[in-house]
């Protein structure tokens, strides 16, 4: 197997300090880019998207507990046992996340978001935007009148 290494382009800051498995659709959090990794131009033109992709480590799992197979999510027994893969679980076994965002600002080497289910100082390799025809739940329109 090959494995690869990656370093985070940012880090979220603010929002939620605690991984709580609900309610994150009004949560506000900023994610501030790198200066090291990359150059103050690199947000320039995301503020013409209305989302933005953003995969982050769920850094804070302990290896112990991750999950490689199948169980009932949340550990609620009245739930369906189901594979891992098919839950949104933090403690999946790559502790890889991902979540469409609404994008509320954006300035040099930071973007404001709401509805990232990270935590504070949770690290971030990218965020990419989205525009229509893209995931699920983002509005047709997305993309403010700028090419791919």
């Amino acid at each position: 197997m090959s494995f690869y290494e990656v370093q985070p382009l940012g880090w979220v800051r603010g929002g939620r300090t605690v991984p709580l498995d609900d309610d994150w659709g009004s949560v506000r959090s900023r994610i501030e880019f790198d200066p090291g990794a990359l150059d103050v131009m690199a947000t320039d033109g995301l503020d013409e998207f209305s989302h933005v992709e953003v995969v982050y480590l769920f850094d804070r799992v302990d290896a112990g507990e991750v999950c490689r197979g199948a169980r009932h999510p949340r550990g609620r027994q009245n739930w369906p046992f189901v594979g891992i893969l098919a839950q949104r679980a933090k403690d999946r076994p790559n502790r890889i996340g991902t979540t469409v965002c609404h994008l509320d600002g954006v300035g040099p080497l930071w973007i404001e978001v709401t509805g990232l289910d990270a935590i504070d100082n949770t690290p971030c390799w990218m965020s990419s935007r989205t525009c229509s025809g893209s995931p699920p739940g983002v509005r047709s329109g997305s993309q403010r009148g700028r090419p791919s």
